[in-house]
C-alpha cells in the first residue's frame, strides 16, 4: 500500500504572493513613471489594498469567475494592481500588446472575449478607433484619475479607474480555489497567421516565480531594486511582477518612457540594481550613455532575452559598464523562462575568453523545465555542443494547448517520457547542459546541404564599429540552393563598404559561411516584441541577385 504524505494542501495561488509581499515587505516602494509624466510612489502594502478594491470593483461591474479582463497598459502600479486584482479574484488577466497592428489588437480582444478593457491614457485614441469592433467588451476603463478623463469621447460609458477603486472598501478576502484555474492569457506575436493564446494557471505562474528567483536564474532578493524594462504586456514582463512580490523587493516601473535618457535617469535616481529587457532597448540606452560619457552607479545585473544578445553588447555592458549580463531564452508558450546563462564553479579556472563563450550561450534549463534536441525523425541528439537539432521542451510552466484549439501542438520523443512542445528553434546543447540557439527553424540557411547559422553571422557583423544593427537572410542561389545576404543599418555618421564588411568576417568564421553580399538599409523591421522580422526582409529582398 502506498504511503501518502501528511502535509497541508494549500493551493498555489497568485494572491498568496501579494499577501506575502504586503506582510513582510509592506513598506517597500513601488515607483512608477506615469503616462501623465510624473513620478508616483506607493508600497506593496498599498498595492495589496488597492488590488482587493480592484477585485471588488470588477465584481460590481458584473465580472464572474473565468471572465477575461483585457489591459492595454505600460509598466506601472495600476497595471500591477490589475494583475493581482483580476487573477486573485478568479478572473483572467489578459494583457494585450499595443504595439501590434490595430486589427490584431481587436482580433485578440475578441478571441479572448474580454468583458472589460482597461487602458492607459495614451491608448485612448486607439481604443476609440477599435471600439466598434470590440463587440464583446462591456466596460471601458481609463487608467487615470478624474482630472485626466477626456472632456468628450466616442466610448460608451467610459469609466474612471481611480473612481472605481476609491468607491470600494478593500474589505475583501481573496478566495481559495483550484490552483489549476486560469490566471492570465498572453498571445504570441502572430508572425504567421493569427496570434495564439497561451493560458497560464495559478500553479504554473507561482512555480515560474519561484524558478525565476533562483540563484542561477534571475537571482532576485529583497535587497534588489528591480526595473523591468520588458513590458508587462510582453509575456507578463517575464514573470517579474510575480517574482518581485515573492522576494518583496523595490520595483521601479518606467511606463512608456523607454528612451535612453529617461531610462538612465530613472536607473540612477532610484538606485536600480537589476533589470531585464530585449537587446534593442539596451542598444538605445548604451548609445545614449556612450554619446554622453555616462556610467552606472548601482546597476549590476541584467537579463537579456527576447532575441539573442549580440556578444559585442555583452562585452560592452560587462567590460565598459560593469554590468553582469545573464543571457536568457524562453517563449510565450513557456511563461516565458526556459534557460539562463550563468557559470558553474568549475568554469572559474577558464580564461576570460572561454568563460565568455559559455555566457554567450542561452544557458542551462531552470529546474522545472526539461529540454532535448531532436532530428527530423524526432530522435534525441547527443549533448556534445556540436550536434544541432530541433529544440523541444516540457515542464511545469509549458503549455499543452493553445486557447480555443482542440489539436495539441505536443509531440512524442522516442525513448523519452511524456509529450514535448516543439519550440521552432534549432539549437545545440553541450555536455554541461548549456543550450545555444543556432537559428529559428524557418531562418536557418541551407547552403549545399549544410546549415549556416544566421545568428552567428549577425553577431560578427554587429561587432564591426560601423554597424548599428544587422540581419542575415537566405537568398536563392542556382548552385547552392541558398546563400546568406547581410542586411545592415550603419551607425549615424559611420561609413563602411560592402568589401570592408565581408573582409571583416575573415578568420572569424569558415570561409564558405561568409555572406555573399551586403545590402545597406535605413532601418530593419521588428515585431511588436522587438524581434527582427525576417519574413518582411525575405519579402523585401526576394528578387535580390547575388553577385555570385
Amino acid at each position: 500500500m502506498t504511503l501518502m504524505g501528511q502535509m497541508m494542501q494549500v493551493p498555489l495561488l497568485i494572491s498568496s504572493l501579494l499577501t506575502h509581499a504586503a506582510r513582510h515587505s509592506g513598506d517597500t516602494e513601488i515607483v512608477s513613471k506615469r503616462v501623465e509624466g510624473d513620478l508616483h510612489r506607493t508600497t506593496w502594502a498599498e498595492v495589496a489594498v488597492r488590488a482587493r478594491k480592484v477585485a471588488q470593483a470588477l465584481a460590481r461591474l458584473g465580472c464572474q469567475p473565468g471572465d477575461r479582463v483585457g489591459t492595454l497598459a505600460w509598466n506601472g502600479y495600476r497595471h500591477l494592481e490589475l494583475y493581482y486584482g483580476t487573477s486573485g479574484s478568479q478572473l483572467v488577466c489578459h494583457t494585450i500588446n499595443p504595439r501590434l497592428f490595430p486589427e490584431q489588437v481587436a482580433w485578440i480582444a475578441n478571441d479572448a472575449a474580454d468583458r472589460v478593457l482597461c487602458f492607459d491614457l495614451n491608448f485612448l485614441p486607439l481604443v476609440e478607433k477599435l471600439a466598434p469592433q470590440l463587440g464583446k467588451v462591456e466596460h471601458f476603463v481609463l487608467l487615470a484619475g478624474r482630472s485626466h478623463m477626456p472632456a468628450s469621447t466616442s466610448l460608451p460609458g467610459l469609466l474612471c479607474y481611480e473612481e472605481l477603486v476609491e468607491a470600494e472598501t478593500g474589505d475583501y478576502a481573496w478566495p481559495s480555489f483550484d490552483e489549476n484555474t486560469a490566471s492570465s492569457i498572453c498571445y504570441t506575436s502572430g508572425t504567421t497567421g493569427h496570434p495564439k493564446g497561451a493560458v497560464y494557471s495559478h500553479r504554473s505562474t507561482v512555480l515560474h516565480a519561484y524558478g525565476a528567483a533562483l540563484p542561477d536564474a534571475m537571482a532576485c532578493s529583497a535587497r534588489d531594486v528591480v526595473l523591468p524594462v520588458v513590458p508587462m504586456f510582453h509575456v507578463n514582463a517575464w514573470g517579474l511582477p510575480y517574482a518581485t512580490a515573492l522576494v518583496g523587493c523595490k520595483v521601479v516601473m518606467p511606463g512608456p518612457h523607454l528612451d535612453g535618457k529617461s531610462l538612465f535617469e530613472l536607473f540612477e535616481q532610484e538606485k536600480v540594481t537589476f533589470s531585464a529587457g530585449v537587446p534593442t532597448v539596451w542598444l538605445g540606452l548604451l548609445t545614449y550613455m556612450q554619446q554622453n560619457g555616462l556610467k552606472f552607479s548601482t546597476f549590476k545585473r541584467t537579463v537579456i532575452g527576447g532575441s539573442a544578445c549580440p556578444p559585442a553588447m555583452l562585452r560592452t555592458l560587462e567590460d565598459d559598464y560593469g554590468v553582469e549580463v545573464i543571457h536568457a531564452w524562453g517563449m510565450t508558450e513557456m511563461s516565458p523562462l526556459g534557460t539562463l546563462a550563468k557559470l558553474k564553479s568549475k568554469h572559474d579556472v577558464l580564461d576570460a575568453v572561454s568563460r565568455r563563450r559559455i555566457l554567450e550561450k542561452q544557458g542551462k534549463g531552470i529546474c522545472g523545465v526539461d529540454m532535448e534536441i531532436v532530428d527530423d525523425e524526432r530522435r534525441p541528439l547527443p549533448w556534445d555542443g556540436r550536434s544541432a537539432g530541433n529544440l523541444v521542451v516540457r515542464g511545469h510552466w509549458v503549455i499543452d494547448h493553445y486557447f480555443q484549439t482542440e489539436a495539441s501542438p505536443l509531440i512524442e520523443v522516442p525513448g523519452r517520457d511524456g509529450l514535448w512542445f516543439p519550440t521552432g528553434d534549432v539549437a545545440s546543447i553541450d555536455a554541461d547542459g548549456y543550450m545555444q540557439i543556432t537559428d529559428r527553424s524557418k531562418d536557418v540557411i541551407k547552403s549545399g546541404g549544410e546549415w549556416i547559422s544566421s545568428i552567428d553571422l549577425e553577431n560578427i557583423a554587429v561587432a564591426h564599429p560601423a554597424v548599428h544593427e544587422a540581419a542575415v537572410i537566405a537568398c536563392a542561389h542556382p548552385k547552392w540552393d541558398e546563400r546568406p545576404l547581410l542586411v545592415v543599418v550603419k551607425k549615424p555618421g559611420a561609413e563602411v563598404t560592402r568589401e570592408e564588411l565581408l573582409a571583416f568576417f575573415g578568420g572569424r568564421i569558415a570561409k564558405w559561411q561568409i555572406p555573399d553580399d551586403v545590402a545597406f538599409v535605413d532601418e530593419l523591421p521588428h515585431t511588436a516584441t522587438g524581434k527582427l522580422q525576417k519574413l518582411k526582409l525575405r519579402e523585401q529582398f526576394k528578387d535580390h541577385k547575388l553577385p555570385t
